[in-house]
C-alpha cells in the first residue's frame, strides 16, 4: 500500500479581479510506505498549496488524494480533520506553535487530537532534539532553530504514517538545518513513516535519495497527459 497516492489533482484560486488562477495540477504522484522524498521548487510555485491539499486542509477542485488507502476527496471536513490527526504529521513553514503553551505542552496538545496525549513520549522526543532543558519554555523564549525542533517533535509524536514538511530548513543556518532534517528523517525511519519535504533549499539534494522538481509534476492550467 502507498502512504500517498495522487491522481489528477487540481486546485484553482480566484484573483481579486475574479480571474481563475490555476495553482496545482498534478497528474500523478505517489510515495511508498516509509519512503522519503524531497520536492524542490521556487517560492510561489504552489508547493504549500500542494501540501495543504494532501493534508486535507484545502479541498481540491478535482482528482484524488489517498493517504494510507483512504481517499480524502470522499470525506467531509470532520473526517478529514480526524484523518489528519491520526495519520498525518505536518511541519508548518511558520511552525504554528501556540504561544501561550510550553514546548512540552505544544507537543502533548498535538497528540491529543489523535491517539491521545503521552507526556513521556513528548518529553523523550524533545530531549532527543536537544531541548531537554527547554521543556517548559514558551516559543518566544526559544530561538528559531529550537522552535523548529519543537514543531518537528509535534509532527511525529503521534506516529503518523505520512509526514509533510514545508520549507523545514528555510529559516535555519546550515548546521541547524542539517540537524533538524536529520532528526526528522531519523524519527520517520524509526516509525516507518513516509516523509515528503518541499523546499527551495538545494541543501536537501545531498541527503535525499529521491528529489523531484515540483515544476515537472505540477502543470498549472491543465493536468498533463
Amino acid at each position: 500500500m502507498h502512504a500517498l497516492e495522487i491522481n489528477n489533482l487540481t486546485k484553482t484560486f480566484r484573483a481579486p479581479d475574479g480571474e481563475a488562477v490555476p495553482v496545482v495540477s498534478v497528474a500523478s504522484y505517489a510515495l511508498a510506505t516509509g519512503e522519503q522524498a524531497a520536492l524542490i521548487g521556487g517560492s510561489g510555485s504552489g508547493k504549500t498549496t500542494f501540501l495543504n491539499l494532501i493534508a486535507g486542509i484545502l479541498r481540491a477542485d478535482g482528482g484524488s488524494v489517498a493517504v494510507s488507502g483512504t481517499d480524502l476527496s470522499g470525506l467531509g471536513d470532520g473526517a478529514r480533520d480526524r484523518l489528519r490527526a491520526t495519520t498525518i504529521g505536518y511541519v508548518f513553514q511558520t511552525f504554528n506553535l501556540l504561544q501561550g503553551y510550553t514546548a512540552l505542552e505544544n507537543v502533548v496538545l498535538g497528540m491529543s487530537f489523535g491517539p491521545g496525549p503521552d507526556r513521556a513520549r513528548a518529553a523523550e522526543l524533545l530531549e532527543r532534539m536537544g531541548l531537554g532543558d527547554r521543556l517548559h519554555y514558551r516559543p518566544r523564549q526559544l530561538s528559531v532553530g529550537q522552535q523548529q525542533r519543537v514543531a518537528v517533535a509535534r509532527a511525529v509524536a503521534h506516529r503518523p504514517a505520512l509526514v509533510l514538511a514545508d520549507e523545514p530548513t528555510g529559516n535555519l543556518d546550515a548546521r541547524s538545518a542539517g540537524d533538524a532534517l536529520n532528526l526528522l528523517r531519523e524519527v520517520c525511519t524509526e516509525n516507518g513513516a513516509a516523509l515528503l519535504v518541499v523546499s527551495h533549499d538545494a541543501r536537501l539534494l545531498e541527503v535525499f535519495n529521491r528529489v523531484d522538481d515540483f515544476a515537472n509534476i505540477n502543470q498549472p492550467g491543465g493536468v498533463p497527459a
